[in-house]
């Protein structure tokens, strides 16, 4: 298991955009629409933001495992908020509610795909 990228949610997308690129040296990864949310991936060497436009200002962080199914049943104790989904490009998420209400993604890339094709 790696930490796959930090996802937050933020009111203006292209002004934190700008942000993150022009003052802090962050790359635009992938941009894409997901059940209505505007999506933007950037990386900075090994780190990578998930910015999403929202009015809420939640934050989770997303840890990547070889195999979702095998993962599932040690997380019983935990209340499931959203998923599984598929993308269309192979990956499968799913989030549950930490045991101090942070959110937690899990997420498994299938057929090797890595993150450049998450369009």
């Amino acid at each position: 298991m790696r930490i796959h990228h930090y996802g937050l949610e933020v009111r203006n997308l292209e002004d934190s955009v700008t942000f993150y690129k022009d003052d802090l040296g962050f790359t635009e990864e992938t941009r894409f629409v997901f059940m209505e949310e505007e999506i933007v991936f950037l990386t900075l060497g090994e780190i990578r933001l998930e910015l999403i436009a929202s009015h809420t200002l939640n934050t989770h962080i997303c840890f990547e495992v070889s195999n979702l199914d095998s993962i599932m049943p040690s997380l019983t104790s935990l209340r499931k908020v959203e998923g599984p989904y598929q993308f269309d490009n192979g990956w499968q998420t799913v989030f549950f509610e930490g045991p101090s209400k942070e959110i937690l993604e899990f997420l498994q890339i299938i057929k090797n795909q890595k993150s450049e094709n998450l369009k």
